[in-house]
């Protein structure tokens, strides 16, 4: 049976309580924004932060680890669940759910705030990292959740950053069609939606760009 949890949701013009969005920025006229290993594990600890995940979890994981750090963004946990993420060099999708009040777009402020201090002070340069506010889509459907989804993970195969999206591990693909489990990664509605782990792989390796929505 297929797991659709959009059938009592109305309100779909803004950012919403129990909505599910892809989220996607990227830098300031199309510049990078990652430059080395540690750039994308700062995004993705502040990120995990801003989940409201405990530090001492945060820092077991190699991919989110930053022991230095003395960032703070105060969230709690539950706020929101991560379904699915993909860090390019010089852009991010996520793909999130509001599970209350708390916004994601103040979500999104503190996370590209804090990370744009952190390269302009590392790399010694000043103004904007990202371009503009960040763009937002709402999933309406099953089916836009999946290729949603499939649209996330195909991006380092897409602008030939590697040959399989197993092999690019800025991404959550390794947490749904491995066994990699990063804390950050709520990974049971994506899985219910594709049903099993062969049709993820399958669906997101045969995924076609024309199949997916304009809107994104």
């Amino acid at each position: 049976m297929t797991y659709n949890v959009f059938m009592k949701r109305r309100d779909y013009k803004k950012l919403t309580k129990g909505a599910i969005y892809h989220i996607y920025n990227r830098g300031n006229n199309k510049e990078r924004i990652f430059f080395d290993e540690q750039d994308y594990r700062a995004f993705l600890f502040r990120i995990s932060i801003a989940l409201g995940m405990d530090l001492k979890i945060i820092n077991k994981e190699e991919l989110l680890r930053m022991p230095k750090s003395r960032i703070r963004i105060n969230s709690k946990p539950n706020l929101f669940k991560l379904h699915s993420f993909c860090l390019m060099p010089n852009h991010f999708h996520i793909l999130i759910e509001q599970c209350s009040e708390s916004s994601i777009s103040e979500l999104m402020h503190k996370i590209c705030t804090s990370f744009s201090m952190y390269l302009n002070k590392k790399y010694k340069r000043i103004g904007h990292v990202f371009q503009d506010r960040f763009k937002s889509v709402i999933i309406e459907n099953n089916s836009q959740l999946m290729w949603t989804s499939a649209y996330i993970h195909i991006n380092p195969v897409k602008d030939k950053l590697v040959a399989n999206p197993y092999e690019y591990k800025w991404s959550s693909y390794n947490d749904f069609a491995d066994n990699r489990n990063l804390p950050i990664t709520s990974k049971d509605l994506i899985s219910s939606i594709f049903g099993t782990k062969e049709n993820f792989i399958k669906q997101t390796l045969s995924f076609k760009s024309e199949k997916f929505s304009a809107k994104c």
